[in-house]
């Protein structure tokens, strides 16, 4: 009698044990969806910037140059070379005889017209130097979106790792509690889980110079991009580790630790097949 009522109470236990772990298994899956959609997007944000196909937020100046100003290099002023104003001088003075014996001719004042205005967009066309290529934007997403969405992605990712680091060690928790089996399958994926948290976390924002994160703020997005233009090999190396490399760690990482869940999961259904 009391052998059936002890195993009564260990099957409520064991019932108990296995529907927390249900809702923490529900939750970690939510997380993990949510920290690989972050993750992606937040990687997608640094290759349209890296790839040059992203609209300037200002009218004027673009903000890769403000950025560029702030970090102690000037802006790159463009100026005709003293040939090319000898040239635009002789150019120039040709020109205007020929307007000026057009219009000695009493008879056509509309080639005189005509003149003049070739005369005034060639010298703007100079001055102003060669017209530059409009980028053609992707989706027409400026800097400010991209700003925007990066800041966004960054606070969706601090509180989604840190939330599913703390659902595996609870995981964690019931399962020695409640002797739910699959120990070494969870501890791995929590230990895994714990270490990805680590490695995304912006510890450039507090250690500057000696350790960074996954993540990235838009600022240093945009000045690493501006200066990857006029690098060479080695810093365009840095580059890619630490805006691609990196990343895709923690992305195989946060892979590792959700198939180590699932192989928890499926030890626990075995173990219950057996009892």
């Amino acid at each position: 009698m009391n052998g059936e009522q002890n195993q009564q109470k260990k099957l409520v236990s064991t019932t108990d044990y296995l529907e927390a772990a249900g809702v923490f298994r529900f939750c970690k899956n939510i997380l993990f969806v949510i920290l690989l959609l972050a993750l992606l997007v937040q990687q997608t944000s640094f290759w349209l910037v890296t790839a040059d196909v992203v609209k300037p937020d200002d009218k004027n100046t673009s903000s890769l140059t403000v950025l560029a100003a702030q970090s102690g290099q000037p802006a790159k002023q463009k100026t005709l070379p003293a040939k090319a104003d000898i040239k635009l001088t002789d150019r120039t003075a040709r020109i205007e005889e020929a307007a000026e014996k057009v219009t000695a001719e009493p008879n056509q004042p509309t080639k005189s017209a005509q003149v003049k205005s070739t005369v005034e967009k060639i010298i703007k066309k100079k001055i102003a130097g060669p017209a530059e290529k409009v980028k053609t934007a992707f989706l027409n997403i400026n800097l400010k979106h991209i700003s925007w969405t990066v800041r966004f992605v960054n606070f969706i990712l601090v509180i989604a790792a840190v939330l599913y680091c703390l659902t595996m060690l609870f995981t964690l928790k019931v399962s020695l509690s409640g002797q739910l089996g699959g120990i070494n399958h969870i501890s791995r994926a929590f230990f895994i889980s714990l270490l990805m948290v680590v490695l995304l976390l912006p510890w450039q924002i507090y250690f500057q110079g000696i350790v960074a994160g996954v993540m990235f703020t838009p600022d240093e997005l945009f000045r690493s991009c501006k200066l990857f233009k006029d690098q060479g090999l080695i810093y365009k190396s840095f580059f890619y580790l630490r805006f691609f490399i990196y990343w895709l760690l923690v992305f195989f990482l946060l892979i590792f630790a959700q198939i180590r869940s699932a192989r928890w999961a499926k030890a626990i259904l075995k173990r219950l097949e057996v009892i």
